[in-house]
């Protein structure tokens, strides 16, 4: 994916102080922003299964020792 940050072009609302007060941005990036979100809730969802995964034994040894005499 491309460098979102180098290619959405933010427009910003700015109160009577001259604060910025809200960002607007196009559809199409607001809908990129959408999927990168996504991918990172993902990888991280990932990288948590994998962690908890880590003390798993995988079935072949189990079924190794459940079937030892």
């Amino acid at each position: 994916m491309q460098n979102l940050n180098a290619a959405i072009k933010p427009r910003y609302l700015i109160d009577e102080k001259g604060r910025k007060t809200a960002v607007v941005v196009g559809v199409k990036d607001y809908k990129a922003l959408l999927v990168l979100i996504e991918d990172l809730e993902d990888a991280n969802d990932l990288m948590r299964a994998e962690k908890k995964a880590a003390g798993f034994t995988p079935y072949e040894k189990f079924r190794q020792r459940w079937l030892k005499p």
